[in-house]
């Protein structure tokens, strides 16, 4: 979203800043990444301040600066300009939006064009995509693609989501194949940290896939059950990763319309979820037993299971080896452990990856269950073989590899090594830079702040992620 008329005029940028050399070489060359952090270093900035004066999202600022992402629509080149008070001709744009004139800049060879001309597109087709998939429920534009809503905070991704349960949005019945694709664009949001997306468009969709449930009837309306079960899924981890009072109602949700598909995998899908709520609450015992009898009801443990059966029982002996850590039930999670491990290396290696909705039945997502069942144990030396047993670049998401180095940090940090807690949280940022501003993350950075050792660049770190006030 962009600031209103008198916040954007609090934002001033220093007297002659843009008269500098270092400033009119990267506007030349049309380096965003580079303008944007000069403007941060010289303005103390947020990347969430910036991304408020030029109507981006902070997600979309930090892809920008770490050269993940190029700006070449002369739109946001405008805003950015607009923004940030820089002359348009410094960026080579004209008084009319329709004349660009390029900045003198050494020509680009093939390759480099190709890959500009790439990443531009990407992004143009992956804001068509989402727009198009929003007006398939009704989700407006903006929701999709990564503008923040008003009613929103990026601090705060589930906050938009405990309002939509206080007073549902009206939504009207859409087709199950327009509806499916876009439950699987939020389930990207997720894969991708993307939280503060996510919690724009969790809402609508919600609210749209019960308006489909309760307009169908017989097995169509099991079909609509798994939809609506996995939208309250989703919300649920979401509200678990930002330490909301709604996951209990969402996990709820999940397991009702889950139980009312009559299909297995939703089923544990949900109860996996209702089980981390329990946990969160003090009930782990309770949610060890709950989870392990829905693992039971698979039937995975015998015979010839089908190698989704063997994929959700994996999942779900993970959760609850966890859970019984949390509560220092040490025989029992290692039991779980060993056979979740076990359950993991019978399914077939040839087809396509397998798990639940959030996650993979993988032996890597064992051994990273391993480093957080042993830190909740208390034991991190016996986490240490599991850590380097994962090659990060081999998880499938950018959620799955920030949750693998944040184990890693919290194991490092309890071994009493700073140093390699530090650089760990570094490549949570690196890799998702919103899972940095998670309740849980945030206590850790605190942590590492009162450690005897020095940590270059923890306190910038810190306030960047808000662990600190800026």
């Amino acid at each position: 979203m962009r600031l209103s008329d008198d916040a954007a005029q609090n934002f001033a940028v220093p007297a002659g800043l843009w008269e500098r050399e270092d400033a009119r070489r990267a506007l030349c060359d049309r380096d965003i990444g580079t303008v944007l952090r000069f403007v941060r270093r010289h303005t103390g900035a947020s990347q969430t301040r910036i991304g408020s004066l030029v109507g981006l999202a902070q997600s979309d600022v930090s892809d920008i600066e770490r050269g993940l992402r190029q700006v070449q629509s002369l739109s946001v080149l405008t805003r950015i300009a607009e923004g940030l008070h820089i002359p348009l001709a410094l960026l080579g744009i004209t008084d009319s939006p329709a004349t660009v004139m390029r900045a003198s800049s050494p020509p680009k060879t093939p390759d480099e064009e190709t890959r500009l001309t790439l990443a531009a597109q990407a992004q143009e087709d992956d804001v068509r995509r989402r727009t198009m998939m929003a007006s398939a429920v009704g989700i407006g534009a903006s929701l999709m693609t990564g503008t923040t809503a008003a009613s929103a905070s990026p601090r705060d991704p589930a906050a938009a989501l405990e309002q939509a349960l206080l007073n549902p949005p009206a939504a009207q019945p859409v087709p199950y194949e327009q509806l499916a694709t876009v439950l699987a664009a939020a389930r990207d949001d997720f894969a991708a940290a993307h939280y503060a997306a996510l919690g724009q468009m969790l809402p609508q969709l919600i609210a749209a896939a019960e308006a489909t449930r309760d307009a169908a009837t017989g097995h169509a309306r099991e079909r609509a059950q798994v939809l609506v079960s996995r939208s309250y899924v989703l919300a649920t981890e979401l509200a678990v990763k930002q330490h909301a009072d709604s996951a209990w109602a969402t996990s709820v949700l999940a397991l009702r319309a889950a139980r009312a598909s009559g299909d297995p995998v939703p089923i544990a899908e949900a109860a996996r979820v209702t089980a981390i709520t329990m946990r969160r609450a003090g009930r782990s015992p309770a949610a060890v037993d709950f989870l392990t009898r829905t693992a039971t009801s698979l039937g995975a443990e015998r015979g010839t299971p089908a190698p989704e059966a063997l994929a959700a029982r994996t999942c779900l002996m993970l959760t609850a080896a966890y859970t019984a850590a949390s509560t220092s039930q040490r025989g029992t999670a290692l039991d779980l452990l060993q056979e979740a491990t076990e359950t993991s290396a019978r399914i077939p290696a040839d087809g396509k990856p397998l798990g639940l909705f959030t996650i993979q039945a993988s032996p890597a997502e064992c051994a990273m269950y391993s480093i957080s069942t042993h830190n909740a144990l208390h034991t991190p030396d016996e986490g240490v073989r599991h850590v380097t047993s994962v090659i990060p670049t081999q998880l499938p998401t950018a959620e799955r590899r920030a949750r693998y180095f944040t184990d890693s940090a919290r194991m490092w940090h309890q071994i009493g090594d700073s140093r390699r807690a530090y650089t760990a949280l570094r490549a949570v940022e690196r890799e998702a830079p919103e899972e940095t501003r998670r309740p849980a993350i945030q206590a850790l950075t605190a942590d590492l702040l009162y450690s005897p050792r020095a940590l270059p660049g923890l306190k910038e770190f810190a306030r960047r992620t808000g662990a600190v006030a800026s």
